[in-house]
């Protein structure tokens, strides 16, 4: 079940608020001895989280399947998409699984059921495993809000405490989030090259069926993450351009546009890779100002990216 993204949180005890950590979201499942984590796009990451396995296997339940987010965090408990993605350059930060939902419980299917009632049947599920639960925020939006921001936290979930669960749906009003900094996943449509592999990516997203450039990252990168993206690019190369809307008439001050001569400078891919892209704003023009490469994104489908507003 997605959330939709706001620019206010509702108010009112029909509301409960939790963090929204900056991680991979996903399943676990536990049959008996067996453990999978399935992300979105239904890929197996359960050999990719051992450490997440290992502690799935000690929940108190026979069978079960929990809704949650995969998080790399420090010593203080802050989480870092950065250090998720690249874990060898983080050694100190400690991969851990956040439950917020519980959609299966020994046989018996709780999606039906209201939220406060599934979530109230997880704290015994959860117990001493070493799968966290993700906890109710006490106070007002307001003082929840300034709490999350005070921490440099990424966000605010609010959640509807009689709402079923409804899984894929990003149109209902019972799920929302509030983004305290701007970022969001973009589709990579091509990179220019540089001495240490990528220099700049491009990135956009869909609108309909049309790939739409959204703007130019060199921001956020080390030389070690520049080869590794490229490593992770090179298998799809393309020689044809799969935005729709370039090249652009002109290059703007922020690096938006791509011009025809710079479309030489350019390698494009199939878009299928989808990196996570911090920001200050849009511009005018529809192309990000500031943008910095937070990391790639193995649990999210191109397609299935749009600007979010």
């Amino acid at each position: 079940m997605a959330a939709a993204v706001v620019d206010t949180l509702p108010e009112g005890d029909d509301w409960l608020y939790e963090v929204k950590f900056d991680g991979y979201r996903a399943l676990l499942i536990k049959r008996g001895d067996r453990v999978e984590i399935r992300s979105r796009n239904e890929k197996d990451l359960t050999r990719a989280y051992p450490s997440v396995a290992g502690a799935a296997r000690h929940l108190h339940a026979d069978t079960a399947v929990i809704d949650g987010e995969i998080v790399a965090v420090d010593a203080a408990g802050r989480p870092s998409f950065q250090a998720l993605q690249h874990r060898s350059a983080h050694p100190a930060h400690a991969i851990v699984f956040y439950a917020f939902d519980l959609l299966h419980l020994s046989g018996e299917d709780l999606t039906g059921l209201p939220l406060d009632r599934r979530r109230a049947k997880l704290p015994a599920v959860l117990d001493g495993s070493g799968v966290l639960l993700s906890i109710e925020l006490p106070g007002t939006s307001r003082q929840v809000i300034d709490a999350v921001r005070s921490l440099g936290l990424e966000g605010v979930i609010a959640k509807r405490k009689t709402s079923r669960y409804v899984p894929g749906e990003r149109a209902t009003t019972a799920w929302l989030k509030l983004k305290l900094d701007r970022q969001q996943e973009f589709v990579v449509g091509g990179y220019r090259p540089g001495p240490n592999g990528v220099d700049a990516l491009l990135v956009g997203y869909y609108d309909r069926k049309d790939l739409r450039f959204a703007g130019k990252v060199r921001a956020g990168f080390t030389p070690h993450v520049r080869r590794e993206v490229l490593e992770r690019v090179a298998p799809v190369h393309t020689p044809r351009c799969p935005f729709a809307d370039l090249p652009s008439t002109r290059a703007t001050h922020w690096g938006g546009g791509v011009t025809a001569e710079q479309m030489r400078e350019m390698q494009w891919l199939r878009p299928t890779v989808v990196a996570q892209i911090r920001f200050v704003e849009w511009t005018a023009d529809g192309h990000l100002r500031h943008a910095a490469f937070l990391g790639l994104r193995s649990d999210k489908n191109a397609r299935d990216v749009r600007r979010e507003t």
